[in-house]
Parts: structure tokens; sequence; C-alpha cells
């Protein structure tokens, strides 16, 4: 089992940036791909992007590419999702969760075998 716990949300002025890391502990994390989630108030949890734990190859959302970066360090045991030029609609609890590599992608919010508590990131209109 994988334990994580996220933290960096917070407020942010439209445009800004963010950077989210992840608390990465457990054990047999060479079978995981860890992953960034997010769901705002009365949508679905969305996927992100994800990144393979020990070959650090990454896959995006096609619609997150380009503001959103994901990377990972296995000496700190972390896991960060930077985010740039923040719009409103980015306003969400941001989850970090733990997959089976084998199993995306894609990757759903169906086939993840950990989540973390999550973190707020607010971006007013």
């Amino acid at each position: 089992q994988v334990q994580l716990v996220e933290s960096g949300g917070g407020l942010v002025q439209g445009g800004g940036s963010l950077r989210l890391a992840c608390a990465v502990s457990g054990s047999r994390l060479s079978m995981y791909a860890m992953t960034w989630f997010r769901q705002a108030p009365g949508k679905e949890r969305e996927f992100i992007a994800a990144i393979a734990w020990v070959s650090g190859s990454t896959y995006y959302e096609d619609s997150m590419k380009g503001r959103f970066t994901i990377s990972r360090d296995r000496a700190k045991n972390t896991v960060s999702l930077q985010m740039s030029s923040l719009k409103p609609e980015d306003t969400a609890v941001y989850y970090c969760a733990a997959v089976p590599q084998w199993l995306g992608p894609p990757f759903t919010a169906s086939i993840v075998d950990s989540w973390g508590q999550g973190t707020q990131v607010t971006v007013p209109s």
C-alpha cells in the first residue's frame, strides 16, 4: 500500500503559478505510476498527469498539456505538479494518487489504488 500526502495548495491570482507536492511512502513503489487528479465542485474527478515512478516517463491529459508539468524526485520520495497561467476554472481539490502502472494509460479514477487527502487550489475570478 502507498501513502500519499499533498501540500502546496492555496489561493493564487489568475495568471499565476503554483507548485503542488506529494510526499510518497510505502512499499513496492516501482509498481506504480504516480498521478495527479482534480475535482471541481459539482464535477467528476478528472485526470491531469502521470509519471512512472522508476522510468520517469510522463503522460498528460491532452487538455492539460502546456500549463501543467509533473515530476518526481525518487531521492526525496516526492511527486510534484507545477501549474502555470492559472485560470478560475482550475479551481478544484487536487489529489495525488498511485496507480499500478500497467493499468494505464488511460488513467481514470476507477483504477487508482491509493489516494491522498487532497489540497485545495483556488483561483478567484
